[in-house]
């Protein structure tokens, strides 16, 4: 964290650069403000998604630092250090496709029918085998969704990934439905593949995002070494 006061002879204030973790889209921007800007003393409060930061203005006061470091924790984020994204060590650009590739692994089979369709030949999975292969995708790469909806429950706000856990939650529930209530060998079409799917291309969605802005993190960090090297070198000279 970086942080800083500045007095004059009517005003002083303290300023605070925090890293903030775990935002995915503006909603969670929105909320970090919102909660940030509750705590006692503090009369700005701006989040930058992109940096995965923010910059807090206040009144000085005791513990303030401890205060909106756990303002930012109950909302359901990770505290860092100012410049956490930026500092990060460069990865492999598919660092983190793991999860992606193994819910297009899953998912592929669900979609293979839908593309037969299109081919005039109409068959399908049978139920056993479409939940055993959407399943591990809801519950297992779509828990992270799960995690996020409920800490915005818990703020008594919405996002994205509220929605992805409800909309996916609602296909995988209904199929259920209709495959245990079906009668016996009777073929029913199920929307397992609908809940697979949707989890496996926002995970692709949210990893080319990371990858997007690790790329522009790298840039930057390439500017700081640059502006360093100038500055070094002026002042040798």
């Amino acid at each position: 964290m970086n942080l800083n006061t500045l007095s004059t002879p009517l005003l002083t204030v303290a300023f605070l650069d925090i890293g903030i973790g775990g935002m995915t889209c503006s909603s969670c921007v929105s909320r970090v403000e919102k909660v940030l800007k509750k705590v006692p003393g503090v009369e700005t409060a701006s989040v930058n998604l992109a940096t995965e930061s923010a910059r807090i203005v206040y009144a000085p006061g005791e513990q303030m630092e401890a205060l909106l470091r756990r303002a930012v924790r109950d909302a359901g984020y990770e505290p860092r250090a100012a410049d956490a994204a930026i500092d990060a060590p460069d990865t492999s650009l598919w660092a983190g496709f793991m999860p992606v590739g193994i819910g297009l692994t899953l998912s592929v089979p669900l979609v293979l029918p839908m593309v037969g369709d299109l081919l005039g030949k109409h068959w399908m999975l049978p139920a056993l085998w479409q939940f055993l292969l959407a399943t591990p995708v809801q519950f297992v790469l779509g828990a992270r969704f799960y995690k996020a909806g409920w800490d915005a429950l818990k703020a008594l706000t919405g996002n994205m990934d509220l929605l992805v856990a409800l909309g996916t939650t609602a296909a995988w529930a209904l199929s259920m439905w209709l495959w245990l209530t079906a009668e016996p060998d009777t073929m029913v079409h199920l929307y397992f593949e609908v809940s697979a799917i949707v989890i496996t291309l926002v995970l692709l969605g949210k990893w080319l995002e990371a990858r997007v802005k690790r790329q522009a993190t790298s840039a930057i960090r390439a500017l700081h070494a640059l502006r360093d090297r100038e500055f070094f070198g002026n002042q040798r000279g």
